[in-house]
């Protein structure tokens, strides 16, 4: 037996095993949300954050894993860019941001906050799958997967590795741009067979504080049409707010906010998310 023919047993065996792993933490979770978008720049790592965030207020257990290995974000959303993971036994234990919520990401294992990620396909594939394996979730009632812009290795990592997977939601704005990359998410998984959750409007829409005009920055409508036309559910709209920028870099999610437009619209799309997730029927 050459050297090189034993690493590749003694590798798939690594390999299976870890498989193995996943699927007993993954039995444990009884619901798991790839959250995606068609390009960067919608709002869908916002969007991810606030949905893990909105459902464990409404007294869930909730996983968020963040799966954009270029780009975590997570942490400077959540506003625990500081914290660090513990490892034991094996184990590596997840950020407890609240008691009910849970997560993971790339950037809390960085050096610091600059550091590029220079990885390729199987690297990443790998990162990914130890998060799945390694980390102790424990009991979950959800897992949000927060997924790069795109239809590449990471998205299609997770849905290999997880296998039941309840389905995809994907974020857009307005602008045709986006519209026709969201397209692109759409029949990504429709090719993977995965159920598709429905579409979110992100940045629809801005009332403007000085006249209380409707200023329609990235267009208006397009993420609904979007979905009327590709025949998959619309979630609903979440309205262009600058407080939303500022909750997201303070590291305070914005359904944390008494009243606003945004809350409101955002726990009408986390209610539609769960009405399809849990098997009830879709509010309009």
């Amino acid at each position: 037996m050459t050297m090189s023919t034993k690493e590749e047993r003694e590798g798939k065996k690594r390999m299976k095993e870890e498989e193995e792993a996943v699927k007993a933490r993954m039995e444990k979770v009884k619901h798991k949300i790839m959250v995606m978008s068609g390009k960067g720049g919608v709002g869908k790592t916002t969007v991810a954050a606030n949905l893990a965030f909105a459902l464990g207020m409404r007294g869930l257990d909730v996983g968020l894993m963040d799966a954009d290995i270029h780009g975590p974000d997570i942490p400077k959303i959540l506003g625990i860019e500081d914290k660090r993971p513990e490892a034991s036994e094996g184990k590596i234990s997840p950020i407890l941001v609240t008691p009910r919520l849970k997560a993971m990401s790339i950037g809390f294992l960085l050096p610091d906050r600059d550091s590029a990620i220079i990885w390729r396909g199987p690297m990443k594939m790998n990162a990914i799958r130890q998060f799945l394996s390694d980390v102790d979730w424990g009991e979950l009632d959800y897992m949000v997967v927060d997924l790069p812009p795109g239809t590449g290795d990471e998205p299609l990592s997770v849905a290999q590795l997880i296998k039941n997977v309840d389905g995809a939601i994907v974020v857009t704005t307005p602008q045709d741009l986006a519209l026709l990359d969201s397209r692109k998410a759409v029949n990504f998984s429709g090719v993977l067979k995965l159920p598709m959750i429905g579409i979110i409007e992100n940045m629809s829409g801005f009332t403007c504080p000085y006249c209380g005009k409707e200023i329609n920055i990235f267009k208006y409508g397009g993420g609904e049409r979007s979905a009327r036309e590709l025949g998959v559910p619309f979630l609903g709209r979440v309205p262009f707010d600058p407080e939303m920028v500022e909750a997201a870099d303070s590291g305070t999610p914005f359904v944390m906010q008494k009243e606003s437009k945004v809350r409101e619209a955002f726990e009408q799309i986390v209610e539609n998310v769960r009405a399809f997730v849990e098997g009830k029927t879709q509010k309009k």
